[in-house]
């Protein structure tokens, strides 16, 4: 509909809402902030801005090489970024490297709904209307000479198809075990352990 353009940012505790950048470039697909920067990521159809909260200016724009972006995380170490797409693909940056992507992971056969790093294991999820939830070891590294290694682990399939041609809509890792929740348009949440 065009809408959903503007990102508003609201401080509970001075009950004050800003809206810092104005109009975005085109319709908000989703917002995250940065777990140890003031920096928030701004997805639209096809771009992640990266904005400075202290500055209110851009730092950098990525380019993930998809057709519509649809959800986003950002590793718990914050050097990293995964996009996923509602054409199949999850696109992993790493943002020290470049504005481009590092890896793009083609694992789904229909569109990814949710992407989610595990806080504290070197994991990472996808869910997609495949009806599966696809898990990966991503190790980052702590030397900058170092890329990140990622592999695919286990494809889940616990979903059963929906009239309305869904399959998993989210995805969710435990904060301390190595648990996975996963939510489907079936109306079912399960827990993988």
């Amino acid at each position: 509909d065009g809408g959903a353009k503007a990102v508003l940012l609201h401080q509970v505790s001075r009950r004050v809402t800003q809206q810092p950048f104005g109009k975005s470039k085109g319709r908000v697909e989703a917002v995250l902030f940065h777990p140890s920067r003031p920096y928030l990521f701004v997805a639209t159809q096809r771009a992640v801005r990266m904005y400075d909260l202290v500055k209110q200016s851009l730092v950098k724009k990525l380019m993930p090489e998809v057709q519509w972006i649809s959800s986003l995380a950002v590793h718990p170490g914050g050097d990293n970024l995964i996009v996923g797409s509602y054409d199949k693909r999850v696109v992993w940056f790493d943002l020290d490297l470049s504005t481009r992507p590092y890896k793009i992971l083609r694992s789904h056969t229909l569109a990814v709904r949710a992407v989610a790093f595990h806080t504290s294991l070197p994991l990472f999820a996808s869910a997609s209307d495949d009806l599966g939830v696809q898990v990966f070891h991503g190790q980052v590294y702590s030397d900058l000479a170092s890329n990140a290694l990622l592999v695919p682990l286990k494809r889940i399939e616990a979903h059963v198809p929906s009239p309305s041609q869904l399959g998993a809509l989210d995805c969710a890792w435990h904060p301390q075990q190595p648990w996975l929740f996963s939510c489907g348009a079936d109306g079912a949440v399960h827990l993988y352990t």
